[in-house]
Order: structure tokens, then sequence, then C-alpha cells
């Protein structure tokens, strides 16, 4: 999914969100928002019931709107033949969170994905799998929070951009069933601005500017590409399972909406 169906998606998903909003949001109306955004997404191509196939983890009611933490697991069978897999907010005024395309180093076991998305009111989180021959298959979990998307910056803009781009990237061996298998996070430091964050000084709304590209590798291998959106929270962290050498290096490259490119790469000690 390339950026101009992420503008796209995000346009549509504003005016639905402003039109709920002032006439009162109902299951009805939360089901209508959502088949706009699948119209868009994938047209008339059916979903299959995702039960047993994709987990979704999300809290009932968010502590933080703004960090709400989600996970994701594909199990081993199933996650073999899974090429990508979509993260939506039905009532986020950009819905998409991030389309996360797979390479050989995800693995054929279970595959587990975790990070942490801003969610702007109740709202249904949907987690969709694609699989090598074009099926869909989707799980959606009720998340009750409210102003993520415009909650304000944990610091402010001079001392974010002192540290934005900085990486953290750690890899440890997984003990299970499966002895490639290994976990790994990225975590990097970046305002990730919504564009709905209003400056409480000047009553001016900051620019969005956030990560809208990653890619991991292991080794020469491909563990997934990212297009992302606003929906990510600030300072994005992503953990997730790989397979390949626990002494091959990863290495992380991201790319903001301004065109910024960051690079990273995990050392000996942390493999």
């Amino acid at each position: 999914m390339g950026n101009t169906t992420f503008r796209t998606i995000a346009i549509a998903g504003l005016a639905v969100a402003l039109g709920l909003g002032l006439s009162g949001a109902t299951r009805a109306e939360d089901n209508a928002a959502w088949d706009g955004i699948r119209a868009d997404m994938y047209g008339t191509r059916d979903i299959l019931d995702g039960a047993g196939k994709v987990e979704l983890d999300t809290p009932y009611r968010a502590e933080d709107a703004s960090t709400v933490p989600v996970s994701i697991r594909l199990p081993a069978g199933f996650a073999k033949d899974v090429k990508a897999l979509t993260l939506v907010v039905d009532k986020n005024p950009s819905p998409v969170v991030a389309t996360f395309n797979y390479g050989d180093a995800a693995g054929n076991g279970d595959r587990i994905l975790a990070t942490r998305i801003r969610i702007d009111q109740y709202s249904d989180v949907r987690a969709i799998a694609e699989t090598t021959d074009g099926k869909l298959y989707m799980t959606a979990r009720f998340v009750k929070a409210s102003g993520g998307c415009s909650a304000p910056a944990s610091k402010d803009a001079e001392e974010a951009a002192k540290s934005m781009g900085k990486m953290k990237i750690t890899t440890a061996f997984k003990d299970s069933e499966h002895a490639s298998a290994q976990e790994a996070q990225v975590m990097i430091k970046h305002p990730n601005n919504s564009g709905l964050q209003m400056d409480q000084l000047t009553g001016l709304y900051t620019p969005a500017h956030f990560v809208d590209k990653l890619e991991v590798r292991t080794g020469d291998k491909l563990v997934f590409t990212m297009t992302g959106g606003i929906s990510i929270s600030e300072n994005p962290n992503f953990r997730f399972t790989y397979v390949g050498n626990p002494s091959d290096v990863m290495s992380v490259t991201a790319e903001d909406s301004k065109g910024n490119v960051f690079k990273g790469q995990s050392t000996p000690s942390q493999s």
C-alpha cells in the first residue's frame, strides 16, 4: 500500500470521524466507518474470519490513548503463508496504522509483532493478514480510548529534535520448539507528530512529522518492511520474532515523512 493510498484513506477517515462526532456514534455508524475503509483498501474482496489464525491482543480500556499496546500473533502453520499484515483503527483520522510486508527472515513458526499506537476515540482495532494466495483474514477488538491522536508530545520540539533518529536495536535468542526462532526489539527516537497536536502557547497545530517507512534485515535477509502513518505512537517501538543466525547483525533503515533517513544496527553484545 503506497503513501497516496494512506493519504486518501486518512482524508476519508477524518470525514467519517467528524461526522460521527456531530451525530453521536452508534455501532451501526461504526460499521459504516469500517465499510468505507474496507472499500478503499480492498474493494469487493472477501475478508475471512481470522479466529485461530490472527490473534489480536489489545486492552479493552486503554490507560493512555496515545500509547496503546497492541500485539498480533500468527500461529505456526498459518504464518508461513502470510505475506502482509495491516493494522487499522476505524475511528482514527488516519485509520490505517501500518502495513508490514514480510521477508524470508520472518520465519515459518509462530510470528509475533507488537507495537504501540494512538487511538482517537472508542473504536474497533483490526488486524488483517494477507496470504500468498491473496486471501484476507481479519480479527477485531473494541478498545475504549480517546484523545490519543491529539495528545501533546512528551518533550518539546527542540529537545525531541536533538535525539531524533537515534535507535536501540536488541536481539535475543528465544528458547522454543523452533531452535532458530529469536525475538528482537527496535526503538526509534522520533516525535511522530500526528498533525493534530495544538501548541498551547501559540494555538497553532504542530505539523505532521512521522516515521512512514521502515526496513529490518538480519544479515542479508529481510525480516519485514513497514509503511506507516500518524497512528503509530511517539518514539516508535516494535517487538517481533524472526529467524536467523544469532551472531548476524540486525540492520534497520527508517525514513520519515520529511524525507529524513535514519540507520541503526545491533551490536555483537546485543546478539
